[in-house]
């Protein structure tokens, strides 16, 4: 007997994908399987990451009643269904930080508990949208991205936040926060006061935990940012982390999930307890007016 599909990071990101697509086609599941070799109860699974189509054909039909034909769009989302049983590192095609972005928001939004750290700058989750937008004026000549482009990322950065404020169960989040990156002045003192208000705010949420790992201590740091989505419900935890070409790499790999894991509890375990967050915060708020 063939083994059941087991939920991936990269079914999950396809499923996720698949979703939006419908949902801007104006259909509901009903309607996107009429007439189609499958029914409700596989596109379903197949959006939440359960299940494979069973044939490229099928993928292909459905994207053609969602309106999509562009060959390039739709070979990368068959391909991603043909690799879809792979748990190895997987990229968005391209050169831009959102090329892998929405299949890690598909993978991100199904997170019930989130845990990160950035040795450079606030993690995205946590940013205010003024220092989002300075983190990309400050890319923008690096990158050659558009002004548009900026405002892009910075309102999907924005909507990230939806599952930590939701009333129905609220994503957990758990993030360690460099001293230096802290005090690395992104958009001026400003912009900085707003940011460090809006940590504080978070930390006060009973569902986000904010520690603060000092520069002065000797204990582990990571050379590069750390994300762990702790999904549930029998779907794999994953990892994410950005690499050099401004593209999103995932995994639901368990050695990498680990390695992950053993980075971040090392951060955790140096850095300093979640009830000095607030005056940490504060200090460094007045620091800028001095």
């Amino acid at each position: 007997m063939a083994a059941r599909p087991q939920p991936t990071a990269r079914r999950i990101g396809l499923g996720h994908e698949l979703r939006q697509l419908r949902r801007a086609a104006g259909l509901t599941i009903a309607e996107s399987v009429e007439g189609m070799p499958f029914d409700e109860s596989t596109l379903q699974r197949v959006e939440t990451g359960w299940k494979s189509f069973r044939q490229a054909g099928h993928l292909r039909e459905l994207l053609e009643r969602y309106g999509i034909t562009d060959e390039e769009q739709v070979d990368r989302l068959v391909a991603l269904q043909r690799e879809g049983a792979s748990r190895e590192w997987w990229t968005g095609i391209g050169t831009t930080m959102l090329s892998g972005m929405p299949r890690f928001l598909g993978v991100e939004s199904a997170a019930r508990e989130i845990r990160m750290f950035h040795p450079t700058a606030v993690p995205g989750l946590l940013q205010t949208e003024a220092y989002a937008q300075a983190v990309h004026d400050l890319h923008k000549p690096i990158d050659e991205t558009t002004t548009e482009f900026g405002q892009q990322s910075v309102q999907i950065r924005m909507k990230r936040k939806e599952g930590m404020t939701r009333d129905d169960d609220p994503q957990k989040v758990w993030a360690v926060l460099y001293e230096p990156a802290l005090r690395y002045p992104i958009g001026g003192p400003d912009v900085m006061r707003e940011q460090y208000a809006a940590l504080a705010e978070w930390a006060a949420r009973e569902n986000v935990t904010i520690q603060v790992l000092p520069r002065a201590g000797s204990g582990y740091v990571a050379f590069h940012d750390v994300n762990i989505m702790i999904l549930g419900d029998g779907l794999p935890t994953t990892v994410q982390t950005d690499t050099a070409w401004s593209t999103v790499a995932v995994t639901d790999k368990p050695r990498d999930v680990g390695r992950f894991s053993r980075m971040f509890d090392a951060m955790v375990a140096a850095a300093l307890p979640p009830s000095d967050t607030p005056k940490f915060l504060h200090q460094l708020s007045r620091e800028t007016t001095e």
